[in-house]
């Protein structure tokens, strides 16, 4: 085995820069998820819902608006990145990943809602809506948490090769 090879095996991964990275492509697959989940109406919430304190609702209605709002949760996706991986990356296994999308889903939609007024409160929101966007955060928080996971507590990846002859 060459050194350059040894050398980029054992490397050790960068946790902020991975979770920068992370977070822009969870951000990126999921926000368009939840647009297409908007235009199919499988959801009543806008896709730019983390921009509703500080544009008017009619504008987040607009192409610019969801593109706008598509933008802010790729932006939110790379800060929950950075906290999962600051504070949960050497948990293992899905479930981890599972219980942060519920949580996000629960302070967005639930605790802060009151506050802030993102979206409908969770009991005037249909089913549908409820249930779309609890999927769409339990697959988001599966993609962050298992990726981090995978990344930094699968030590097979880390082990030396076995030459076979």
């Amino acid at each position: 085995m060459h050194e350059h090879q040894f050398r980029k095996q054992n490397q050790i991964t960068n946790p902020f820069t991975y979770a920068l990275e992370l977070g822009y492509y969870a951000g990126l697959i999921w926000g368009g998820v939840l647009w297409i989940f908007y235009w199919l109406r499988f959801t009543k919430v806008v896709p730019g819902f983390l921009l509703e304190p500080f544009f008017k609702h009619e504008f987040l209605k607009t192409t610019a608006g969801q593109i706008a709002g598509w933008l802010s949760f790729i932006a939110f996706s790379v800060i929950a990145s950075l906290i999962y991986v600051m504070l949960f990356r050497k948990l293992k296994g899905p479930w981890p990943g599972i219980a942060y999308g519920i949580v996000w889903w629960a302070v967005l939609f639930v605790a802060l809602n009151p506050w802030l007024r993102l979206t409908d409160p969770v009991k005037k929101m249909s089913w549908d809506t409820n249930i779309s966007e609890v999927c769409i955060f339990i697959l988001w928080g599966l993609f962050i948490g298992y990726t981090i996971a995978q990344e930094f507590t699968d030590e097979k990846l880390r082990e030396p090769k076995k030459l076979t002859g």
